[in-house]
């Protein structure tokens, strides 16, 4: 006869006091053997029949379980919801060999935080900080209403800081502290008044933008980049080398020979979850980079100064990559790619016959893998006098590996 699978509950505390927890979940812990959790959780159970027990990570958790047979069931308190940004998934995927999991939903941050300031939530942006890199930027930019949470561990530094970085200093901030707790606080700031004391500790901040961006496939025009006098792939050929790259949600892109920025900028814009590392020999164009970079509210792109393949030895293995000047290090730098990740994607352009052959013996060598080879020309209309006339750029090879 099988012996029955001992229960865990994985309890969703809410705000961590126990009037905001459901009743499910009060009933739930009052028939467990032991509650274990982080010590604020767990205080308010202490004078129950229950042991409580301050362990939060999953394997202390694991092998308290074991080495205690005679608790039937446990329960593990946890913030907000079980669903949300929790602990629960790795505590689940650590105890459901051997133990019966349930979860119990509770009531998250931003669900309280929406209520107290009587706004809905289901539109909006949700970011976690905690113990996370993320690019919260580019959500405030392109959404209504962004949820952060910050959860302690100086996840709340620079808020205020980057969002006077990137001209966002209108939108508002509202910051809710120590929710459910006799000194819970809810008050906003302008963008621009923030201050980086104001956002420490266990918080979460709803940041209202009311001049949001509206436009889904983001192109940038030629003449919104800043310039100087460093070379800059052009709008139509940027186009469609973003559109050979593919990339995906999470892309990791090095952009070498970046220049000015354009397609690193422009990479970016694509999606929150990209990042990219514009790769820049000349020191003008690093400046221009992240002034770019910094006008177009692109966070996720990082200037690298240096020459490539060098310069690409610390960085972070890519998922793609565009080549949009080799400075003859052609073969180099792909052997550099190839080691970091053998399957990242490789886009570059070729404006002489030279770098075509550079290409073409890659190819052969078997570095580069079998590719789609497009010539493009463009030509763009200009006024002269009363008349019309197109006046052509120089032709340019788009260079992209097949799909494998």
């Amino acid at each position: 006869m099988c012996e029955a699978k001992r229960i865990v509950y994985l309890v969703g505390a809410g705000m961590g006091t126990p009037g905001g927890m459901t009743q499910e979940a009060k009933e739930a812990l009052e028939g467990c053997g032991c509650i274990l959790g982080a010590k604020r959780l767990t205080a308010p159970f202490e004078e129950g029949g229950a042991p409580c027990h301050a362990l939060y990570e999953p394997e202390k958790i694991r092998a308290y379980l074991d080495g205690h047979p005679e608790v039937i069931k446990a329960g593990i308190v946890l913030s907000g919801d079980t669903g949300f940004y929790s602990g629960a998934k790795k505590l689940e995927e650590a105890l459901s060999d051997g133990y019966e999991i349930r979860r119990i939903p509770g009531i998250s941050s931003v669900v309280y935080l929406a209520a107290a300031l009587h706004v809905s939530w289901e539109d909006a942006a949700l970011v976690s900080l905690h113990g996370r890199r993320q690019n919260w930027i580019y959500e405030v930019v392109h959404n209504a209403r962004t949820f952060l949470l910050l959860g302690g561990n100086r996840a709340g530094e620079r808020i205020g800081e980057k969002l006077r970085h990137y001209g966002l200093g209108d939108v508002t901030v509202f910051v809710g502290k120590n929710f459910s707790y006799p000194d819970e606080k809810i008050f906003s700031r302008k963008g621009s008044e923030l201050s980086e004391e104001e956002t420490e500790g266990l918080c979460v901040l709803c940041i209202e933008n009311p001049g949001w961006e509206r436009h889904t496939a983001i192109h940038v025009p030629d003449g919104a980049f800043l310039r100087g006098s460093v070379p800059m792939t052009k709008e139509e050929v940027r186009t469609v080398c973003i559109a050979k790259l593919r990339l995906t949600k999470d892309a990791v892109l090095y952009d070498v020979g970046a220049g000015t920025g354009s397609v690193s900028v422009e990479a970016a814009l694509q999606g929150g979850g990209i990042r990219v590392y514009a790769v820049e020999k000349n020191p003008e164009g690093v400046d221009l980079i992240r002034r770019n970079a910094q006008k177009f509210r692109t966070d996720a792109v990082q200037a690298v100064e240096g020459n490539a393949p060098e310069a690409l030895e610390q960085l972070e293995a890519p998922t793609h990559v565009f080549i949009g000047g080799s400075s003859g290090n052609l073969k180099e730098i792909i052997r550099t790619v190839r080691a970091k990740n053998e399957k990242a994607r490789i886009v570059l352009t070729a404006i002489s016959l030279d770098t075509m052959a550079e290409v073409m013996d890659a190819v052969k060598t078997g570095l580069l893998r079998e590719p789609e080879i497009v010539q493009m020309s463009v030509a763009k209309s200009r006024k002269l006098g009363a008349h019309h006339m197109m006046t052509g750029q120089n032709p340019i090879y788009i260079v992209s590996e097949a799909e494998g």
